[in-house]
């Protein structure tokens, strides 16, 4: 790789650290792809190139492809050429759009030509034979553009293959090895001729009269714009911090990390623009020469690396504990991580240097290869250090019982390449590979900038978000991390250009992108799809704003109940939807008339797998138009029974009583058996049943079951509350009351009111419930055992008796008892 190639890289790489010129980079595929795409609108009116000057060209680029000799910047300014050909060619592709779409409108207006043999309408045949020589004379411009816009695209494409296999072979070219002494001599030499060369312009610009009276008539400008740079880089960093900590103070959590952030910007840009107004002070001086002057002017970019590198240590690695900060360390490993990105700030700074220094036209590949190691191997070494960093947080931040999340594998993931690429890097330097170390180091450290870029801005996003919304817990929410994928995407043109694409390879992908795909007969561009956002957003806006208008303002004042309305809103929606999709795709004139046939074929194979979305979808729209079932009916659907709280196309949730949500799928609405207790009013039947002994009298227990029953403020009075006895069971009498009610919801109230009442008038009347009949039985069984044991007790007391009367020889209590008058009679009887 030559010397000037590694200079051209190295120039890139630094300049990529340089976030002012990040938008440039953002902002030049897009302008360049306005340029490449040409007019995005087809008219008539376009006029046809100068096929004769593109064929002159297109001749030289193939001659130029060919040689081998050609130089890489020769190639690139041809490519540039040709690159702005296609977009003329591609332009005039649209010539006589409209008059050809006309014609072949008219064609077959005429109707399908006639088959082989037939015949038609001579007047027919001939108008057709006419239009048909029209279309093809208008369509030869397009062809030729065609066919041109193929060729400058296949010559672009071999022109991007010829450079990508130079930069192949640049980075695997093997250079002088930096550890060989004998090529150091050759390094020294080059150094000490820059020096002299330097001092020679600076000595002779001395004593020319016209230098030095050229700094005497600068001198007051000379002295201010000295002590303004002095100053600023002095006080200038110190200032911002110092302007950051009170606003922190000052302003709320969120707000003053905002502004803190933004005001740090400050510690870059004020010590910069202390090295501008120092660099201009010297320039005014005079006393510089061409090499001189070169080094003058690289000043604010050496300090721009260098305080960028410092801003980025404070946010990457925090002085103070913060839960905002990105790697979890200590406060000793944030201090080294600060150390390393300030000093590989200091070694881009100090290789942009020997840019400057060195012209790479001049120098051999022996001085620059020994002068790029130091630095390169310094680097590498950070780089290496810094990947640690990352591991280290990966463990501190992972608990030995919880899987690693996603993101500290992508850091662990980033800091084992940052390891790897900081040894192999310095050891293919060390080789003699130059280049593709060059080509690892630098892109690998400049990434890990990015990253950190990348977090800052993230977090400025969701700072200022939960500024916005005054809620602490929203910075995790979708907008954010939408923004923040937004913006990883942008950013993924500056880390291709950090990795070596060229700027001509991100404009060429955008010149694909924008020239779109073919569709049918139509070619879609992201200028139609665009226009086809824009369409269907004001279609969708004028939708829910029309539904907003009857859902508020036209629909209330009708007497469509809430369900219908609701069902009225949400049709409206369907098809409002459709038509602003329809309108849109017409508009951006986007043809899907090439997608019929796939769409047919693909329409089997969706049925059979979509049935049963299909036919639940219908059966939504069913329900939305029939109105079977409203939100807010009380249903039962097989065993769920619960409140309808919203109906979809696909499904409806129920709200069951003990307040959990059942999605039932709509099929089961309209081909299963459905109970709605409220669609059409709200009268229903309450059956309390109750169960008294048999023992109760049973008028009673019917003229008090039906006084509580009246009673009831719920009930009908027409038809009658009805109290039946509906049967027997082994010891009870079973009664039941029947009422209609005014509202069914109310029907457990009402339950439960009639029991508390049945309960006090069955107690005040002496009305034992089944329980109760069994108690009672209970207790006489008991009173008669009792009878019964005091009779066997008396008996068995008479008896003993009767034994010691008999053994003192006295008549029994019984003979004793008897008269002579009741002996007669016996004896008589």
């Amino acid at each position: 790789m030559t010397p000037r190639c590694v200079a051209g890289r190295m120039g890139r790489l630094a300049a990529l650290l340089m976030l002012s010129l990040w938008l440039a980079f953002a902002a030049a595929p897009l302008a360049h792809a306005q340029l490449a795409s040409g007019p995005a609108v087809t008219t008539d009116a376009l006029e046809p190139p100068d096929y004769k000057s593109y064929e002159r060209t297109a001749a030289r680029a193939e001659k130029m492809i060919e040689d081998r000799t050609i130089v890489t910047p020769a190639l690139e300014k041809m490519r540039g050429y040709l690159v702005e050909w296609r977009a003329t060619l591609l332009a005039a592709q649209g010539i006589n759009a409209t008059r050809i779409t006309t014609i072949r409108q008219q064609i077959d207006a005429l109707g399908p030509a006639p088959a082989d043999g037939a015949t038609e309408d001579a007047e027919i045949a001939a108008r057709r034979k006419t239009l048909t020589a029209q279309l093809a004379e208008l369509q030869a411009p397009v062809i030729a553009a065609q066919e041109a816009h193929r060729r400058a695209d296949g010559l672009i494409g071999e022109i991007d293959r010829v450079l990508r296999e130079r930069q192949a072979a640049e980075l695997l070219q093997l250079w002088p090895t930096p550890l060989n002494p004998a090529n150091w001599t050759a390094a020294a030499s080059a150094l000490s001729a820059v020096a002299v060369e330097v001092f020679e312009e600076t000595e002779q610009r001395a004593g020319n009269e016209a230098a030095r009276d050229q700094t005497g008539d600068n001198l007051p400008l000379i002295a201010v714009l000295t002590v303004v740079g002095m100053a600023l880089l002095w006080r200038g960093r110190r200032l911002m911090e110092a302007l950051s900590t009170r606003l922190q103070e000052h302003a709320s959590v969120r707000s003053g990390k905002v502004w803190a952030l933004l005001v740090s910007i400050g510690q870059i840009v004020l010590p910069v623009a202390g090295i501008v107004a120092l660099s201009q002070a010297i320039t005014l001086t005079g006393m510089t020469g061409p090499r001189g002057t070169a080094f003058v002017e690289v000043l604010p970019a050496l300090g721009f690396f260098i305080f960028s590198a410092n801003w980025m240590s404070l946010r990457v690695f925090p002085k103070a504990d913060s839960q905002d900060a990105p790697l979890k360390l200590s406060a000793e490993r944030r201090k080294e991580g600060r150390f390393y990105i300030v000093t590989f700030g200091w070694m881009i700074a100090l290789d942009a240097l020997r840019l400057t220094a060195l012209n790479p036209a001049e120098s051999d590949n022996a001085a620059t290869s020994v002068l790029v190691f130091p630095v390169l191997t310094v680097a590498g070494v950070l780089l290496a250090r810094i990947g640690q960093l990352c591991l280290v947080h990966m463990r501190n931040d992972t608990e030995a019982d919880e899987p690693t999340t996603y993101r500290n594998r992508l850091i662990g993931l980033l800091g084992r390449a940052a390891i790897a690429i900081g040894v192999i890097g310095p050891v293919l330097a060390a080789i003699g590979y130059v280049s593709a170390a060059t080509a690892l180091v630098y892109p690998a450290a400049v990434s890990m900038g990015l990253f950190g870029l990348l977090f800052v801005l993230q977090t400025l996003i969701g700072d200022l978000y939960t500024l916005a919304t005054r809620r602490e817990d929203s910075r995790d929410a979708l907008l954010p991390v939408l923004v923040g994928f937004l913006l990883i995407l942008a950013m993924t043109p500056l880390f291709a250009l950090v990795w070596g694409a060229r700027l001509s390879d991100l404009t060429e992908m955008w010149t694909r992108f924008s020239e779109g795909f073919q569709l049918g007969t139509t070619r879609v561009s992201p200028s139609n799809f665009l226009f086809f956002l824009v369409l269907f957003a004001i279609g969708y806006g004028v939708t829910r704003m029309f539904q907003g208008a009857l859902k508020m303002s036209i629909l209330p004042k009708t007497r469509v109940d809430l369900g219908g309305q609701r069902s009225i809103v949400a049709g409206v929606g369907y098809i409002g939807i459709f038509l602003s999709a329809l309108i849109a795709i017409k508009s951006a004139g986007i043809d899907l008339s090439g997608l019929a046939i796939v769409a047919g074929a693909l329409s089997v194979g969706i049925g059979f797998g979509l049935q049963n979305i299909v036919s639940n979808f219908v059966s939504g729209i069913i329900l939305l138009i029939e109105r079977p079932v409203s939100e807010g009916d009380w249903v039962e659907v097989g065993t769920t029974q619960g409140i309808v709280k919203s109906i979809s196309v696909r499904s409806t949730r129920i709200q069951t009583f003990d307040r959990t949500d059942v999605i039932v799928p709509n099929t089961d609405f309209v081909a299963g058996r459905v109970t709605n207790w409220t669609r059409f009013n709200l009268l229903g039947r309450l059956i309390v049943p109750v169960t008294v002994p048999f023992t109760s009298d049973s008028r009673l227990v019917e003229k008090i079951l039906r006084d509580i029953a009246e009673a009831q403020p719920l009930a009908l009075l027409n038809p009658a509350p009805v109290v039946a006895f509906v049967g027997f069971g082994a010891e009870t009498m079973m009664f039941e009351i029947r009422v209609i009610l005014r509202d069914v919801n109310f029907s457990l109230q009402v339950k439960s009111e009639i029991n508390h009442q049945i309960a006090e008038r069955f107690a005040a009347a002496g009305i034992a419930f089944s329980n109760a009949h069994r108690d009672y039985l209970a207790r006489v069984a008991g009173e008669a055992e009792a009878a019964r044991l005091a009779e066997e007790e008396q008996a068995e007391a008479m008896a003993a008796l009767r034994e010691g009367f008999l053994l003192q020889g006295l008549p029994s209590p019984e003979a004793a008892k008897r008269s002579p008058e009741t002996d007669a009679k016996d004896t008589t009887g």
